[in-house]
């Protein structure tokens, strides 16, 4: 091979410079000819660990769905999960371990408020898409954050869906308060007291608790002391499982209502009969109603991925997260590149995932993102219902 001098290599080596940053063999961060990279941070382990593990084990049975059909596009779809216990300070350091060192396509799956405050703007400056994060804050449906995807409904919707059936279904009047401390119980919050405004309606009481603890006995106290006749729970499993267990074992039995945050099946496997009469609100189908059929799908994958593993909301959701993903993809072509997923989603697009469709709108998100409730029975499965009758707490 002759090489080339003088201004006439440099020249050469400038225009070699010029196709390699945007020929056709440059492709976007976290694309390789043969895989697409997407991050995780959540809780993996913790108070809310449940939740992190059910997030990523239905993001990866998705992901092995397509990767069993050869892909998108003749990429595999990898994922990288990273633990922060559920704690923002952590989550910012994975998060940027992510962005940085593994230099991966789009963050899914993350678990939690405070730690999406904290993580979805990191995203956002490194024009990262943050995909349906296991939260219903409202702050992630600015118009500013415009690389966020939810496809959950906001905790507004969930406040809005329990005070709708305990004041209409059971004639409920005083209904109190039992939430975390931090900004996802403070978004809560606000969320029941606008559904209780609407309604000429005032708390009748509320009471917090420290995240990732289970120190609830002080709560306890001020909430029984105004003998509410339901208490709406915005809080993990654990000390949300505690409050109910110490309060039926004083004799405190209102109407308990958690959200769907909690994550409803280690909230039954943690109540045990105690669990029995205890409403869920849900963002998902019911998971095992398998004549949908991503209902269907899912038990498939999550079998193939796990022959041990049980279906439920939390893996259901990441199922759900992980399928929307694959199909916008595939919209997008063979040179995916962030911008171009975004625009798939978020342009007025709509997607039938068999038999649940997803349809969102332009500076809006998701649009009419359904809730669901549930009632726990006492053997610990979960029974889905379209009204509270008061013959499911007798």
């Amino acid at each position: 091979m002759v090489g080339l001098r003088g201004s006439a290599g440099a020249m050469f080596s400038a225009l070699l410079a010029v196709f390699c940053a945007t020929g056709a063999g440059a492709a976007e961060v976290g694309v390789s000819s043969t895989a697409i990279l997407f991050g995780q941070v959540a809780a993996l382990s913790g108070a809310a660990s449940a939740l992190g593990q059910g997030m990523r084990r239905g993001i990866e049975a998705a992901f092995g769905d397509a990767n069993r059909a050869g892909g998108v596009h003749g990429r595999q779809l990898k994922l990288i999960s990273r633990d922060d216990g559920y704690e923002p300070d952590r989550s910012v350091v994975e998060t940027r371990r992510l962005i940085e060192d593994d230099k991966v396509f789009a963050l899914i799956g993350a678990v939690g408020t405070p730690t999406a405050s904290r993580t979805a703007p990191m995203a956002s400056a490194a024009n990262l898409p943050f995909i349906a994060p296991f939260t219903g804050a409202r702050f992630l449906r600015a118009p500013e954050l415009a690389n966020v995807v939810n496809i959950r409904a906001s905790y507004a919707a969930e406040a809005e869906a329990w005070i709708k059936h305990l004041t209409e279904d059971l004639h409920l009047t005083s209904i109190a308060i039992f939430y975390q401390d931090d900004s996802f119980g403070q978004d809560s919050l606000a969320g029941v007291k606008q559904a209780l405004d609407r309604r000429g309606l005032e708390l009748a009481a509320e009471a917090t608790y420290e995240r990732n603890t289970v120190a609830v006995r002080s709560a306890l106290r001020v909430l029984k002391r105004a003998e509410p006749q339901a208490v709406v729970m915005v809080g993990a499993y654990r000390p949300c499982a505690e409050f109910i267990r110490l309060a039926r074992k004083s004799g405190f039995n209102p109407v308990f209502v958690n959200i769907s945050f909690v994550g409803a099946t280690a909230l039954a496997s943690e109540l045990g009969p105690d669990g029995a009469g205890v409403i869920v609100s849900e963002v998902v189908p019911f998971p095992w109603d398998t004549s949908i059929e991503v209902v269907a799908d899912y038990h498939a994958a999550l079998r193939a991925l796990d022959a041990g593993a049980s279906p439920d909301f939390v893996s259901l959701e990441g199922y759900l997260a992980g399928r929307l993903v694959v199909a916008a993809l595939r919209r997008v072509g063979p040179e995916p590149t962030r911008q171009a997923l975004l625009a798939a989603i978020n342009d007025d697009a709509s997607f039938d995932l068999g038999g649940l469709t997803m349809t969102f709108e332009a500076g809006v998100g998701i649009k009419d993102p359904p809730v669901f409730l549930t009632v726990l029975q006492s053997d610990g499965s979960f029974r889905p219902v379209d009204r509270l009758d008061p013959k499911l707490f007798r």
